[in-house]
């Protein structure tokens, strides 16, 4: 076995052992209350920790060498086994889910995309919803990790923009890799608390505010109500969930710095302030929208500004939270909706989709390039926050955006194939491989959910989330025959 082998072999081993001790929380919650859900936790976290201490013992070694190569198959590699390892207690708990569904949901889960096929959430096992939970907060900590630590070593879409390590010193945020993961893991861990404090405030029960406040830092929009936030009507949970997901969609590193005394770069980092400009335009469009539409059903003891702000800021982060079915606020309503879910948050964050550093990467390209049209001999660099891009780092930027709509595409004609309708197939491929959440339509819209969908839907989705979770070229490059050569 290669060193880079074991190395892959040992961190798989590490987290498969990290999740199945995440399995004891849920089997705990349910020992009082279900017996058959707290038994599936129980003996699932022991094969798991099993399984996990024999990828260790195989992989240990006195020095661990990470390569491209094996970065790469960490990463895919991850993500796949914890999701079919996260669907066992589902599976052994006694519901009647099939395979199909269980890895889905955990996919899902882990990948924050928050699509589900269970209903009847407000009467399962509370262990089952608590690991539903837990599922998108480990994804949503271990995305950022991964954004941070692994993407821009292989340059992918631009991300190299975004070292932990920098030559210049004045760059380096802390002067460790390690110290910024432990920054970030203790902002993660402060936002969520700080969350859920909020939340009790806001009126919620203590096990509703918990879960809420996992599943709204990792911008993952899993609830424990099948209303989902529209269950909390009586209280301010949507402006509660809304403020918490716009503070997830910011660059966590930005949090980093405010600590060491520049909170203004919150505001005034090029991507945090881009982020925060898309959310007031989109905003006061549907806003004016909902306003000068009164044939739209709505919930009229809101403000249309409210309706409009928390589901902008859901769809955007891709959290998915839904406070109103917006599917039924019309045509233009919904290509409001459909157009956010290819924006995204910043890099650095729990969100997805594209991310609203590519957007102005490629609008300085573009402005730069009609530019030395018009003007030949004219000098006129691509910048980002005052920096002169290399080419490779444009080209990397294009090269994302063109396989993300093109990975849409495919997935949505795959989906048709299954027999789905039009905008159920279009708006499930866009909200997968964003990792929205729901789509659009009545199968699978805020009101809907993704159970009645046949199961090769089920597979491409699942496939999509995974491939949109990890920036589309990590899973590409997997697929060429020259990755696997030596």
């Amino acid at each position: 076995m290669t060193q880079s082998a074991r190395t892959v072999l040992f961190a798989l081993g590490v987290m498969l052992s990290a999740l199945s001790l995440g399995m004891l929380a849920p089997a705990l919650a349910d020992l009082d209350h279900d017996g058959a859900s707290a038994h599936a936790f129980f003996g699932s976290a022991m094969l798991g920790l099993g399984a996990g201490g024999i990828m260790v013992l195989l992989g240990r070694s006195p020095e661990h060498r990470l390569t491209a190569r094996s970065a790469i198959l960490l990463t895919a590699g991850a993500w796949a086994v914890l999701a079919f390892a996260a669907a066992l207690p589902l599976k052994l708990s006694g519901m009647e889910i099939s395979w199909t569904d269980a890895i889905f949901e955990t996919t899902s889960g882990l990948t924050t995309t928050g699509a589900t096929v269970l209903t009847g959430l407000d009467d399962l096992p509370r262990g089952l919803l608590l690991w539903r939970s837990i599922l998108q907060w480990i994804g949503g900590i271990g995305i950022i990790v991964t954004a941070m630590a692994i993407w821009p070593m292989l340059g992918i879409g631009g991300m190299q923009l975004f070292r932990l390590e920098n030559s210049e010193k004045s760059e380096k945020v802390l002067p460790r890799a390690g110290q910024i993961a432990l920054a970030v893991l203790l902002i993660y861990l402060a936002l969520t608390f700080a969350c859920f404090l909020a939340y009790l405030g806001a009126g919620l029960g203590a096990f509703d505010a918990v879960n809420h406040a996992m599943t709204t830092i990792a911008t993952g929009g899993f609830s424990t109500r099948d209303a989902s936030l529209s269950a909390f009507a009586g209280t301010n949970a949507d402006l509660v969930a809304a403020l918490f997901m716009v503070l997830a969609g910011l660059p966590f590193v930005l949090y980093v710095r405010a600590a060491q005394g520049r909170p203004d770069l919150l505001l005034t980092d090029v991507q945090a302030r881009g982020f925060l400009m898309v959310i007031a335009a989109f905003a006061a469009l549907l806003t004016l929208i909902i306003t000068l539409s009164p044939e739209i059903a709505h919930d009229s003891a809101k403000p249309a500004w409210r309706l409009a702000l928390v589901n902008v800021i859901s769809i955007l982060t891709g959290t998915g939270y839904a406070s109103a079915d917006f599917w039924a606020w019309g045509g233009a309503s919904a290509a409001v909706f459909f157009m956010l879910m290819f924006i995204g948050g910043c890099a650095g964050s729990t969100t997805c989709s594209v991310k609203i550093f590519r957007y102005q990467i490629a609008f300085s390209a573009l402005t730069s390039y009609i530019r030395r049209m018009t003007r030949p001999n004219m000098v006129a660099p691509v910048r980002y926050r005052g920096t002169v891009l290399p080419p490779e780092t444009v080209r990397s930027v294009f090269v994302f955006i063109f396989l993300f709509f093109a990975t849409f595409a495919v997935s949505a004609v795959l989906l048709s194939f299954t027999g789905l309708d039009t905008v159920t197939a279009i708006s499930g491929a866009a909200t997968t491989i964003a990792n929205v959440g729901p789509g659009l339509g009545d199968i699978i819209g805020p009101a809907g959910n993704f159970a009645p969908l046949p199961d090769a839907a089920k597979w491409i989705m699942t496939v999509t989330m995974l491939i949109g979770r990890l920036e589309v070229l990590v899973v590409l490059v997997m697929l060429t025959p020259g990755f696997w050569r030596r």
